[in-house]
């Protein structure tokens, strides 16, 4: 039998489509208290449980361990491993003070062209929140982020950036669930793109650190009301 590459490319993308899915999954049931710290995860349960072999499985576990929200041991199985408190405040300082300095670079060094995208990206999570979609809002403010990260033009503080973005991802994702923090989340963006544009580098900076750390804040709003 032949196999094209388009087809072998179908199917990894299939993989990885419902890889993400089950990460996204697993993260809200594990943010939420669903699975508690110290559950077990076992592949081939899951595999049931979602109608799905155990490779998109076992890459949700891979991608899930990464953020720490799972510590997958050798020959042991996985177990879920829900940050504490002490950690998860601390990771989300470290996430303000990285991206604070993403978006006081980014007022520095954004282009014309970069700029007039922020700006667009902006204006589709304002037409979002009449919709009231936490999901889809999530992904245009990861676009929306990541556009400043660009913007910044250094590759080194982007790669690191959006690795502690990773560990937090769950719990920043979680937040938007929050009555009215789509409306909220808005407004604290317009603060730092009307910086950026205007190319001041301190309140830019100063309006990021303000914005991610009322992220940490609504988190534990979430968190307290499950």
């Amino acid at each position: 039998m032949t196999v094209t590459i388009g087809a072998l490319s179908a199917s990894v993308n299939e993989r990885k489509t419902l890889a993400e899915e089950l990460r996204l999954q697993l993260a809200d049931d594990i943010v939420r208290g669903a699975l508690e710290p110290g559950s077990t995860l076992d592949e081939s349960d899951l595999a049931r449980r979602f109608r799905v072999s155990r490779t998109p499985v076992r890459e949700a576990i891979r991608q899930l361990a990464a953020c720490g929200l799972i510590d997958a041991r050798p020959h042991r199985g996985a177990v879920v491993a829900r940050p504490s408190e002490e950690r998860l405040a601390d990771m989300f300082e470290v996430m303000a003070e990285l991206e604070s300095l993403c978006a006081a670079l980014a007022a520095e060094h954004m282009n014309a062209a970069e700029r007039l995208a922020l700006e667009n990206v902006h204006e589709e999570l304002r037409a979002l929140i009449q919709s009231g979609d936490p999901q889809r809002y999530y992904e245009v403010n990861e676009t929306f982020h990541a556009a400043i990260y660009a913007g910044a033009h250094n590759s080194y503080l982007a790669e690191i950036t959006l690795g502690t973005r990773a560990r937090v991802q769950p719990f920043r994702r979680a937040q938007f669930r929050n009555i009215g923090r789509l409306a909220k989340s808005h407004v604290e963006h317009d603060a730092v793109v009307v910086a950026i544009l205007r190319g001041e580098r301190t309140s830019a900076a100063a309006a990021m650190r303000s914005h991610i750390l009322t992220v940490r804040h609504e988190y534990s709003v979430y968190a307290v009301s499950r």
